[in-house]
This record gives structure tokens, C-alpha cells and sequence, in this order.
């Protein structure tokens, strides 16, 4: 029981509220639907509903994420939260086709709604939480990216370094744009319907919403599909880890350096080429205080090194 409690709490946070936050915005959002009757507030609640399952799904494989390796999962269970974000993609898009075939019913058929100040002040609940989880999600991309991004530039960085940042983090991240957006767009539709004898807003903004779910499962189901198959590390994480290595006094040149990326973590494989004249002992003990040097990084979670003679021509040449 303490291993489970132990691996919950390495879970990914920003998963774990935004399933929490959601919940609380589907709920609303479906009574503030069934009594006013406005197909925005009902797609928005919808595409909560789809967070909500979703986020839960992904914070579970998280934690399952974080299981040690066993001899017969060697390399750990790292891809493990790629495959729970494909199946939030699958629930993304199935959302995204019932909000968009209420869109296009509310095209053709334009209702009435009621209630206006009650969608008003449940939308602005919506977009003060999920705007909430959204920076949440941006600052964890700034941690998990090692950026020391602040203020303003926060929402640059997040941006920028979204696809390096964990599989749940980045779903978080791309879902909570579109929850954000989602709730501007139905304040945005509930308003026109209630001032402006043009009431087609409601259903163009249900089809906006329905169309930006679409474009996050496509983002999000692209991106763990390749995380699913086995992706390189990037250059600068992968430059970060050569410098730990060549920067070791007995290393001279790395003939070969391989790192993929295992969910949110790296395994690394290496040759490294060593000063000539030690003894097979002194380069074995060289080796393990390498190991041991790379496995205090907390994204890396294995390291393999092999040892080669130093050839006189440098082969490792990092990114400038």
C-alpha cells in the first residue's frame, strides 16, 4: 500500500487538478445547460466532460508511469502515459463528433435559450478555472523544461517548449487552451443570442468548439503515437547529457551516443573513449562514477555505458 501512496504522489499535479477542476465545470455546466436549454453551454460541457475523463485517465497512467522496472519490463513502464493520453484521444474525438453534430442541428435549427445571467456567470467561473489550470499547466512546462522563464514570459516559454514537456503535461496543456477558449467563444455566442436578433452564434461557436477539440486530438494523438514507437531525445537535452560526460577529466571523446525518450524520462546509451594508458580496472571504475554522475539527473531513469580506446579523432561535436 505505502508503494502505491509513494508512486500517487510522484502522479503528474497538473493532471490530477485539471480532472478535479473539470469534474466541478462539467457538473455546472450541464445543469446551467439543461435548465437554459443553450446548445453552446452544452457543448461546453461536453468538451469538460471529455477533460475530465480524459485528465483522470492520464494522471492513473502516470502513476503506473512511475513503476520500477522489473526483469520482465526491463526499460520501465515510461510509455505506458503514452498509451492512456491515445485513449484520451479517442474520447476527445468522440466528443468532438457529438458537439458537432449538435452545432450543425443548432444551425438548422436555432433554439431559444433562457437564463442568460446564469450561462453568463457559469461561463466565467469556466474560464477563471480553466484559465487557472492552464497556467498551472505552463509553469509545470517551465519546470519540467528547465526554464528559467518568469513573469510574461511564461506564456512564451510555455509555447515554445510545449513538445519537450511530459506526455500528461502536454495534454493538460493543449486541452485547457481549447477549454479556455471553448468558454470565451460560448460567452461570446450567449451574448449575441441575447442582445442580437442573430442567433446562428450558437451554433457556429458549438462547431468552433467541436473543431478545436478535433485539432487537440489530432496534436495530442500525433505526438504519442510517436512517443508509442520511440523518439529521440532533443538536441539540447541531448547536448546537456553529452556535457556531463565529456566534461569528466578521464573522458576524451564520445564515439556514440544514443538517448531515447521513455514517457517523460531517458534512457541513455553510450560509448565513451577514455585517456590512454589506464588499467581495465581504474577505466571500470571510470564507468560507474560516469553512471552514477548521469542517474542523479531526474530525467534520466537508465543509463548504459561502453568503453572504447581513445582513436585521436573527435567524433562528438555538440549543437553550437
Amino acid at each position: 500500500m505505502s508503494n502505491w501512496i509513494a508512486l500517487i504522489k510522484k502522479g503528474n499535479t497538473s493532471s490530477a487538478t485539471a480532472a478535479l477542476g473539470n469534474t466541478g465545470l462539467a457538473i455546472i455546466k450541464a445543469i446551467a445547460a439543461s435548465i437554459s436549454g443553450s446548445g453552446t453551454m452544452f457543448a461546453s460541457a461536453m468538451h469538460s466532460v471529455a477533460d475530465a475523463v480524459n485528465q483522470g485517465f492520464v494522471f492513473i497512467g502516470s502513476v503506473l508511469a512511475e513503476r520500477s522496472p522489473t526483469r520482465r519490463f526491463p526499460t520501465g513502464f515510461g510509455r505506458i502515459i503514452n498509451l492512456f493520453c491515445m485513449i484520451a484521444v479517442i474520447v476527445v474525438t468522440i466528443m468532438a463528433y457529438e458537439t458537432f453534430l449538435k452545432g450543425i442541428k443548432l444551425l438548422k435549427h436555432p433554439e431559444e435559450a433562457t437564463n442568460f445571467w446564469l450561462n453568463f456567470i457559469v461561463l466565467l467561473i469556466a474560464i477563471v478555472i480553466d484559465g487557472s489550470i492552464l497556467l498551472k499547466a505552463m509553469k509545470e512546462i517551465i519546470k519540467e523544461t528547465r526554464s528559467d522563464a518568469k513573469g510574461f514570459n511564461i506564456f512564451y516559454e510555455a509555447f515554445r517548449n510545449a513538445n519537450r514537456a511530459s506526455p500528461p503535461t502536454r495534454l493538460v496543456f493543449y486541452e485547457d487552451i481549447v477549454a479556455t477558449l471553448g468558454a470565451v467563444f460560448a460567452t461570446v455566442a450567449i451574448v449575441f443570442a441575447a442582445f442580437t436578433p442573430f442567433k446562428a452564434m450558437d451554433g457556429i461557436a458549438t462547431i468552433l468548439i467541436a473543431c478545436l477539440m478535433i485539432g487537440v486530438a489530432f496534436k495530442v494523438g500525433f505526438d504519442n503515437m510517436i512517443g508509442l514507437i520511440g523518439v529521440a531525445a532533443p538536441k539540447d537535452v541531448e547536448d546537456r547529457i553529452a556535457g556531463l560526460i565529456i566534461s569528466d577529466a578521464d573522458v576524451t571523446d564520445i564515439g556514440k551516443l544514443r538517448i531515447v525518450q521513455e514517457g517523460r524520462r531517458y534512457h541513455v546509451e553510450a560509448y565513451i573513449e577514455l585517456r590512454n594508458g589506464l588499467s581495465l580496472a581504474d577505466a571500470t571504475n571510470i564507468k560507474l562514477r560516469l553512471k552514477d554522475r548521469l542517474l542523479t539527473d531526474s530525467d534520466i531513469s537508465d543509463v548504459t555505458l561502453g568503453i572504447m580506446d581513445d582513436n585521436g579523432v573527435k567524433t562528438w561535436v555538440p549543437s553550437k
